[in-house]
């Protein structure tokens, strides 16, 4: 069995990465590490595992316990806890926040080195399956690059690709904030970050290995939407290039991803909410290539792809502890 230590076990993805874990066939929970929860049931916070486990949260950092250890931390915190935690050469790191995902060299505390895989598993898990620390991509990062990333390897992003995608209000964490507040979210939209948001690095940094042309600048604008967990994406793209080539290079380049599907029809998020998967759809509309995506937020796009890249990582199925239905209605 493969033991996971979770860091900052207390928030959503902590919680999410419980709930997918204690049904792994061939890993287990070591310890879910919590100051501020301490002592207490891990189902008294994330009730939605009430009956399913018994194990409480502990501010003991345990790291002989562990093969691996999940880091959940607000951005900047896993800088921070390496540059300050000696942790074993032995003990595997994957971390879900932003801070090593385009600066991935880092010399930590004990002088341990880490040189961070980007770990998107569609494009890097042949990476992945030698590395010892992985950064797990973003959210709106994973789908716009899984939306995009074909279209990059036929180098057709060379003019401004125009890209929308509406999240739910997971998205923004568990701490309370006004745009979280539900008499504010229901019914409501919204934009934040436009043109700037902090995953569009990560996302050019893929796209421009995967093309051989210069990459074209991304206009992207995230949306928050009236709802809990998901992204759906629409990326524009104005091309001469064959609707049947594209479509066809859509369908073969994701024909064996784990999780990552070419729809022949347009697809909808219901299709993806509490799953690993990614849908992706394309077609043309006159010279505008129209490329839509969706994936659950918390899943393929945080903590469901963090135990993907954990399987690759561990040389497990890729599928273990992720074999889950869409809640379609």
């Amino acid at each position: 069995m493969t033991r996971v230590g979770i860091l900052g076990a207390a928030g959503y993805t902590g919680g999410e990465l419980i709930r997918l874990l204690l049904f792994h066939p061939e890993a287990q929970v070591a310890f879910a590490h919590s100051e501020s929860n301490a002592g207490n049931l891990v189902s008294d916070i994330h009730e939605g595992l009430v009956g399913d486990t018994d194990l409480r949260f502990t501010d003991e950092l345990r790291f002989d316990q562990a093969d691996v250890l999940f880091f959940c931390f607000g951005h900047g915190k896993s800088r921070q806890f390496l540059s300050t935690h000696e942790i074993p050469d032995s003990v595997k790191v994957i971390d879900l926040a932003q801070d090593f995902r385009t600066d991935s060299h880092f010399v930590g505390a004990g002088g341990r080195v880490y040189d961070f895989v980007y770990g998107l598993p569609e494009a890097n898990a042949s990476l992945t399956a030698q590395a010892d620390s992985v950064a797990n991509p973003g959210c709106f990062a994973t789908c716009l690059q899984l939306a995009l990333l074909p279209a990059a390897e036929m180098g057709l992003l060379t003019r401004d690709v125009v890209a929308n995608a509406v999240t739910g209000s997971t998205g923004a964490g568990q701490k309370p904030q006004a745009t979280t507040h539900f008499s504010w979210r229901t019914g409501n939209m919204s934009i934040y970050k436009p043109f700037e948001h902090q995953h569009l690095p990560e996302v050019r940094q893929t796209l421009a290995a995967a093309q051989a042309k210069p990459l074209a600048d991304i206009d992207f604008i995230p949306w928050r939407g009236d709802f809990s967990r998901g992204i759906f994406a629409t990326c524009v793209v104005e091309t001469d290039a064959d609707e049947a080539d594209i479509v066809e290079h859509y369908r073969q380049r994701y024909s064996n991803a784990t999780f990552t599907h070419y729809c022949e029809s347009p697809i909808d998020l219901k299709q993806v909410v509490n799953t690993n998967k990614c849908v992706v759809h394309a077609e043309k509309h006159g010279r505008k290539l129209l490329v839509t995506a969706a994936i659950d937020n918390l899943l393929k796009g945080a903590v469901g792809q963090a135990v993907q890249n954990m399987n690759i990582m561990f040389h497990l199925d890729e599928r273990s502890g992720l074999r889950l239905k869409a809640s379609a209605f």
